[in-house]
């Protein structure tokens, strides 16, 4: 069967249990009955499988496509795991092994890339955001729980994973063979752009979030006023690691008051967490730059920043990730890992569901090229490439702020 084909179908059955979910949500609201009514159904069609199928059925089989297929149709980060997988989950968590740099998400029943670290192993085989991974070491991430994906991309350094991957621009899928390693985040970079005539441009890339790399930009930003920047570029494309805490840390570094985003949940009540004038540290002109790998914390301080009308966003509509999430214990010792709350932009939207849509859009072509380490062994953050359209039009619209 055609692979794209194939995930045409599983489309389809996506869209059929969303379907089914949302009548169940207006079943809710229209009669308390309506829940158990559609639990009703969900069991007689069950029935009808074992009973009438062309062929006996695999019920476990079947039952774990269902709970997989219900948690997909509401967040694409949820998982469910069986009390084995759970445990290696919770083992995988506290050792930090190496892995391969791939950063997932569940789309259409298979496993989809979000991101790949820069300097990672990932990257430099040029998987990039929406590549279709369809199977991890020969075992088809059809209705493989995301947690257990990301357990499998882990191991000992020098061993190595072997993926069956569809990208966007390529028809078939691809083998890919991935070496472990230990990951090391890319560190922020900064330059001064100065064109004649032309006020000075900072320009700071950013990566990742993660160890610390909110004071490191503080400091390039310091130091670039220094300089005599009079304007500022922050890139954040690529950056798809960082707490939500991590992105409210960022743009508190801009903003001197106001709401820089707010948490909610069905059973978390609101928390808004406000600007505070005492750690922002600028206030000059300043762009944003954010591509379709643009994720978690940063997109937090991209819509506080667009939202709060302190900064433009340039680029591409971010991935949509920023939630709090949670490994909810069952009796058989098996667990689900889904969001318990969002994160929302100032003017009210879920960004894990909306993302977060820049001001000025801008198609980036080609994926970002890939850089080699340094020689301390750590990846910087890419430079902007010759002809770079997002950057390109970001100096344009900085300069008119």
């Amino acid at each position: 069967m055609n692979r794209r084909f194939q995930l045409a179908v599983v489309a389809t059955s996506a869209c059929v249990v969303g379907m089914l979910l949302f009548g169940a949500v207006r079943g809710r609201s229209a009669s308390m009955e309506g829940p158990y009514t559609h639990l009703g159904v969900y069991s007689e069609v069950l029935s009808r499988i074992k009973a009438d199928y062309v062929e006996e059925p695999d019920m476990k089989a079947v039952t774990l496509g269902a709970i997989n297929g219900m948690l997909e149709s509401i967040d694409p980060y949820a998982s469910y795991l069986n009390a084995d997988q759970y445990k290696q989950y919770q083992s995988s968590r506290a050792s930090h092994k190496p892995a391969v740099g791939l950063l997932l998400s569940k789309r259409f029943g298979y496993m989809t890339v979000v991101d790949a670290i820069p300097g990672s192993p990932a990257a430099k085989a040029n998987l990039s955001t929406g590549d279709v991974v369809e199977t991890i070491n020969n075992v088809s991430t059809r209705d493989m729980p995301l947690a257990f994906a990301e357990i499998l991309m882990e191991g000992d350094a020098g061993s190595s994973v072997e993926l069956s991957v569809l990208r966007i621009r390529k028809s078939d899928p691809q083998k890919v063979i991935l070496v472990r390693a230990p990951l090391a985040y890319p560190l922020v970079t900064a330059r001064l752009a100065s064109d004649p005539g032309q006020d000075p441009v900072g320009i700071i890339a950013a990566s990742t979030l993660e160890q610390n790399h909110v004071k490191d930009i503080a400091t390039k930003v310091g130091e670039l006023e220094k300089q005599g920047a009079k304007r500022l570029i922050l890139d954040l494309r690529h950056n798809s690691t960082g707490s939500p805490e991590e992105g409210i840390a960022l743009a508190n570094l801009f903003m001197d008051k106001g709401m820089i985003t707010y948490s909610l949940g069905q059973k978390s009540s609101r928390q808004e967490y406000q600007a505070s004038a005492a750690k922002a540290i600028t206030k000059l002109p300043l762009v944003v730059l954010t591509n379709r790998a643009t994720s978690g914390g940063a997109e937090v301080a991209a819509a506080a920043l667009l939202d709060s009308k302190r900064a433009q966003v340039v680029g591409e509509k971010t991935f949509g990730d920023a939630a709090v999430r949670k490994a909810i214990t069952l009796d058989d010792g098996s667990a689900v890992i889904l969001s318990v709350a969002k994160y929302y932009s100032p003017g009210g939207k879920a960004i894990q569901d909306t993302g977060v849509t820049p001001s000025t859009a801008v198609q980036e072509t080609e994926p970002a090229a890939e850089q080699d380490d340094d020689a301390d062994g750590v990846p910087d953050a890419a430079p902007a490439k010759e002809g770079d359209a997002i950057l390109i039009k970001g100096t344009e619209v900085v300069r008119k702020i």
